[in-house]
Parts: structure tokens; sequence; C-alpha cells
């Protein structure tokens, strides 16, 4: 209903007249968390969500399917919509079985968890989240059943720490990053510090964003020293990534951006952003009102095994092998010379299918492959 843009303050109102009749409600109360959300009301949210784990910390999805397939648990992290992996996305329409475990340092996980086949960590790489994924990883040496996506190979996946993972592999580019504090980004504005000493290369435009930002919130392409002055004026954050800026504009003027996953080492296309600005993100690409955009996202699709990962094969192939993940999402474009330039590797990245079917036609065939690849990949790692 949000991505939609419908009205959510009649399903406020329901979830708060069950509050009314029930103020323990634990389903309604994390409901309520994220419709407000939605609606902007982070922190009241939030606070809703806190109201809800003081109650209980397990939740289940409903399954939508007539008979119940695999039984997931997917280990969660307290917080916005943006510190774990939409899961539910996933399973969508499916026969599984997904409950929602959210633990936390301070947390301890309940005496007793609903029986699972396997259990997966759905929390997103994020300074915040650092010391839960240490103590999911401590809790995940004894678990009794198999956890695919291990915490401590999810907590490698900053930017700076993608970056170095990637560093030499085969057929593709991806800048150097480097994590600088607010003053020594500053001292390199001021001319008090060199460039080198944050840009290996040492030359300007770089790429800045402040530590832990997603959807391109305070991404920024400078061209001076005096751009990156004027820059931290405007910003209150004290860690940011910075990295060069790498050209990747095609033939026709456009910058083209690929959201890809690796499903058990297999590549997968989840979509293609096409725009005139070197930041690409869907929403505001003009791809729902761009017709011949969304012919050429047809035909990424329709060619996707026999042309774009072919022709990457060995890059997707070191990728793979070097994050060591049964699932992880991969932002990138192609360089000029056809080498693919990664911009960010995600253990959450989200990947839905609730774009309208009468102007994306195309899309629903594409996602139910990518859910049918993940729900194969669970039975696989029951098996194995």
């Amino acid at each position: 209903m949000a991505f939609d843009g419908a009205d959510l303050g009649p399903v406020k109102a329901r979830l708060l007249e069950r509050l009314a009749q029930d103020e323990n409600d634990a389903n309604a109360l994390m409901d309520l968390s994220i419709v407000l959300q939605l609606m902007g009301q982070r922190d009241l949210g939030l606070s809703m969500q806190a109201l809800a784990l003081e109650i209980r910390q397990l939740y289940r999805l409903r399954c939508s399917a007539d008979s119940v397939g695999i039984r997931l648990l997917a280990i969660v992290s307290p917080g916005d919509l943006a510190v774990n992996n939409a899961v539910e996305f996933l399973t969508e329409g499916s026969d599984i079985t997904l409950d929602l475990l959210y633990v936390a340092p301070d947390i301890p996980v309940p005496a007793v968890v609903p029986d699972h086949d396997l259990a997966m960590v759905a929390v997103c790489e994020t300074d915040q989240n650092r010391p839960l994924l240490k103590h999911i990883e401590i809790l995940a040496k004894s678990w009794p059943r198999p956890v695919l996506c291990a915490p401590d190979r999810i907590a490698r996946l900053s930017r700076d720490g993608a970056c170095a993972l990637l560093q030499s592999a085969p057929g593709l580019v991806m800048p150097v990053t480097t994590r600088v504090d607010r003053s020594a980004l500053l001292s390199v504005g001021r001319s008090e510090l060199a460039l080198t000493a944050i840009v290996r290369e040492g030359s300007l435009p770089i790429i800045v964003r402040p530590v832990d930002s997603q959807k391109g919130h305070g991404l920024r392409k400078l061209n001076s020293r005096e751009a990156i002055v004027e820059y931290l004026e405007a910003r209150p954050e004290n860690a940011f990534y910075v990295a060069p800026y790498v050209e990747y504009r095609s033939s026709d003027g456009q910058f083209r951006k690929y959201r890809i996953v690796l499903i058990d080492e297999r590549p997968y296309a989840c979509h293609m952003a096409i725009s005139d600005h070197w930041v690409v993100h869907y929403v505001r690409a003009g791809m729902t009102e761009s017709v011949p955009k969304r012919a050429e996202e047809a035909r990424f699709f329709a060619g996707f095994d026999e042309d774009f990962a072919r022709r990457h094969h060995d890059a997707l192939r070191a990728i793979a092998k070097r994050v060591e993940l049964e699932y992880v999402g991969i932002d990138c474009g192609e360089t000029p010379d056809g080498e693919l330039l990664i911009f960010e590797l995600d253990s959450g990245m989200t990947v839905h299918s609730m774009d309208p079917v009468d102007i994306f036609p195309y899309k629903q065939p594409q996602m139910q492959r990518v859910f049918r690849a993940f729900r194969q990949m669970l039975i696989d790692a029951c098996i194995k």
C-alpha cells in the first residue's frame, strides 16, 4: 500500500483499536511500528517496536500456501526498515513458513524457539549492527539447525570492506573506498592535507557519502576542495566513505544501474534503471513514465543469462567465491571498457515484486524466478 501511495491512516486506526482492546497485542504493536515508519514517523514506530519486543521476540508471517513447506527462521535486528533483509518479500506467496526472531546483545534468545528446518541471518552490515553480528556469530556456533549467511561474512560487506574483498578480482572495477573522519576530510578540503591521504589516485572528482547512509542520502560527487568544505558545512555526520569517481556513462549519454542477486552463487537479474544522472535510483529514474526504458529493461531480463551474465561470468563468479554468502545483492554498472563496475554489495538489498503488472508486465515472471531460486536454495541447504 505504501509503495502504491495508498493512505495508511485507516490501517493505523484499526491497529490502534486493537491495542485499545488489548495493550499487550504484540502483533498489533509490531504492525503499527511498520505502518508508522512507512508514514515517516520513524522514532514513534521504533518505540512501538520496543514495546512489542518487551512482550515477545518472535513473530510469524502468515504462509499464503495451502500446504506448509520449508520452515525458515530469520534472525533479525531491532531497528528501522533498513537494518534487516526484507526476507518476507522473498517468501511472499510461497509455502515457506517464516518466523522472525529479534535478537540483540542485551536481548537473550528465548529458551524455546519454534522448530525450524534452517535459520538465516537477515541482519545487514552497519556500524550499529556490528556488535550484534558478533553476538550472532557466537550463537550460530551452537545453533541446532543449519545457519545461512554467516554473520562474520556479512560483517565484511562494509563499503571499504567489500572493496578490499574484491580488489584484483578479474573483470570488475570497484574503486578503492576509504573510511575517513570528518576532521581528515575537512583538512583535505582546506588544503592542509594531501588528497592522496584519502584517495589513492589523488585526483578529483571524488564520491563522498556518510557511513551507513542508504538510498543516496548524503551522496555527492565533489569536483574541488572548496566543494568538500561546502559539503561538510551541510552535513552533521562524523564518518564518511570516500572513493574516486568512475565514469560509467553509456554511449547514448545515459547511466545504467543493474541490481543482481547471487543465490547459491548463481546470478539473477532484479532490475535495471536508466537515468541521465549519475546517481541512479529506480524510483526516480523515470522508468514508470518511459516506454523505451521499460522495453530495454524487459530485453535485459530476457537476455540476461546469455548476455550480461555470460559477459561478466568471471567477475560474478569471483564475487560469489570471495563473498561466500548463500544470498547477496549487487548494485553495479558497466564501464565504457565493458568491465563490471561495483557500487555496493549487501546481504539485505531489497528485492520485491510490487511494481504494477499493467506497467511492468515482464517483472512478475522474472521476480518469481528469483523467488523460486531462493526457495530452492533453502531446500538444498536442508539436504546438505
